[in-house]
């Protein structure tokens, strides 16, 4: 199940016993909406083991600039609190599982 960021769930989200995966995105953004079906597929597969979630900067512009999020999509990878990967741009959903095993 794909969460969805909000100012008043990140640190909850951020600091759970499960990993987490942040989507950063935009409604305006082609790329962004290219990975969102991989995004979403692998939120399935990977339910009970890792949390993913979408953030939408506009909504969540603290969160955007206190992570240092300047383009998109971003995705960040967070264990422990921490953020321990990130990739930026459009990316394939085997470059996508690759990180999230590394999470695990």
């Amino acid at each position: 199940m794909e969460l969805n960021v909000t100012n008043e769930n990140f640190a909850e989200l951020k600091n759970s016993d499960l990993p987490l995966v942040v989507d950063f995105w935009a409604t305006w953004c082609g790329p962004c909406r290219m990975i969102a079906p991989i995004v979403e597929e692998l939120a399935k597969e990977y339910e009970g083991r890792v949390n993913v979630a979408k953030c939408d900067i506009e909504e969540c512009e603290d969160i955007a600039a206190e992570l240092g999020i300047r383009n998109i999509p971003t995705l960040l990878f967070i264990k422990g609190g921490q953020v321990v990967d990130k990739l930026v741009g459009a990316q394939s959903k085997t470059k996508l599982q690759e990180k999230i095993e590394n999470l695990l």
